[in-house]
């Protein structure tokens, strides 16, 4: 009896001994079959693109660089690690933040273990930050990390109208993004309608062929109610900065620093005679009590005159007192025609300071008004060279100042009407 006993524990023990070896080897499987590890990083304020560098080491002295990527647009890499054999290796990461002409603008982040990031991933990270807005973006922009071989991305939208994970959502939107470095798709669709949405990415390689899963579901929310505060404009109000930067990044908006929620119903590119064709059905459904209408660069760099960019805000004016809406206007800020000709090959209209000035003498003849011009402009008449990368759209000190004048203005002028953060 004894020794059937032992017999019995010394099979049990060999058995526990089999598994054991068998998860090992699985376990060896898993880490030497790495191909890609994905890093990722905070955003910096007025980065461009980063420079991210491999090593073999953590020290100094006994550091050796692996590899450089450089040109990197986004808070994030997926890296081919095929060839570095990096379970064998430790390699460590580090990443700093460059300018738009390739010049540091940090230092190096302290290095990391490059096996402590994602490896393998097998669905596309999502960059947005929907969670902190006070409000959903009228028009969102959705930003991702790229895909290491990835030369195309699906991407579709749904709508959830009862917020039962057991019922079906509403496909909405089904769009293909080409390119490479492709990492944000700016939506051109109006979500008005109150609900629950939430969009996902996959990618796809140069056969057409599906190369990653879905990411995982980035949900936003659409309410009618609550935002005492719209605000109405172009590209300055829709957010977005520093060249690479999409508007998905809080960091850009100037609603960001506004101690007064507002609801942005910002658009890219628009012009006055924009926003006065989508007053009624982009404005209108929110019940905003005041809205902040901040529009015109688009005009003016554009080469219209002065008149007709005020009898587009004298419209939109109107169409305000009509629906017991206060009009609250912002003056025009400066641009930087020699920057934006270097960095975006933009030509901008000769003269464009007078009709500026006109349009702000307008602006400034209103009852309600935030006079920001003058912090923007240097003694040319031009916009500050530290305040634009591109020289058109403020970055975060600019979109700081924008955001604080404004959320003073409203406290000090509508403090009745307000809910504060």
């Amino acid at each position: 009896m004894i020794k059937k006993i032992f017999s019995m524990m010394s099979f049990v023990l060999l058995v526990m001994i089999v598994q054991g070896m068998l998860l090992a080897s699985a376990e060896a499987a898993k880490v030497t079959n790495i191909d890609k590890i994905r890093v990722t990083w905070d955003s910096v304020p007025n980065a461009v693109m980063y420079e991210l560098v491999v090593t073999n080491g953590k020290s100094k002295e006994q550091t050796q660089i692996v590899t450089t990527k450089e040109n990197i647009y986004t808070t994030g890499y997926e890296l081919d690690v095929s060839i570095f054999n990096v379970e064998r290796n430790p390699l460590y990461w580090k990443v700093r933040a460059m300018d738009i002409h390739g010049q540091p603008i940090t230092h190096f982040s302290e290095p990391k273990p490059l096996l402590e990031a994602e490896v393998n991933p097998t669905r596309p990270k999502t960059t947005t930050q929907f969670n902190k807005l006070p409000y959903a973006k009228l028009y969102p922009v959705y930003s991702w990390i790229p895909v290491l071989k990835a030369t195309d991305y699906d991407l579709q939208v749904f709508y959830d109208a009862d917020n039962n994970p057991r019922t079906p959502d509403t496909l909405i939107e089904t769009e293909s993004v080409s390119g490479q470095t492709s990492y944000d798709y700016y939506d051109d669709t109006a979500y008005r309608q109150e609900g629950s949405y939430w969009w996902r990415v996959r990618a796809r390689n140069s056969n057409s062929q599906t190369v990653t899963a879905w990411s995982e579901p980035d949900r936003f929310r659409v309410q009618h109610d609550g935002a005492a505060v719209a605000a109405f404009g172009d590209s300055i109000t829709h957010g977005g900065g520093a060249v690479s930067t999409p508007p998905s990044d809080p960091l850009y908006d100037w609603e960001t620093y506004s101690k007064v929620p507002i609801r942005n119903l910002g658009l890219s590119g628009n012009t006055v005679e924009n926003m006065v064709n989508r007053f009624d059905d982009d404005v209108l459904p929110f019940h905003p009590k005041i809205l902040v209408v901040f529009g015109g660069i688009n005009n003016i760099r554009a080469g219209d005159k002065a008149t007709q960019v005020i009898v587009g805000l004298n419209r939109i004016k109107y169409k305000c007192l009509y629906h017991n809406i206060i009009p609250v206007f912002v003056t025009v800020a400066p641009i930087n025609p020699k920057v934006m000709k270097a960095v975006s090959n933009i030509d901008v209209t000769p003269g464009w300071e007078r009709e500026q000035m006109l349009v702000n003498s307008w602006i400034k003849s209103q009852r309600y008004y935030v006079d920001i011009t003058g912090k923007f402009t240097d003694d040319r008449g031009w916009l500050f060279t530290t305040m634009a990368v591109d020289g058109l759209h403020p970055d975060v000190e600019g979109k700081t100042i924008i955001g604080t004048m404004i959320g003073d203005y409203l406290v000090d002028n509508f403090s009745d009407y307000l809910e504060q953060k």
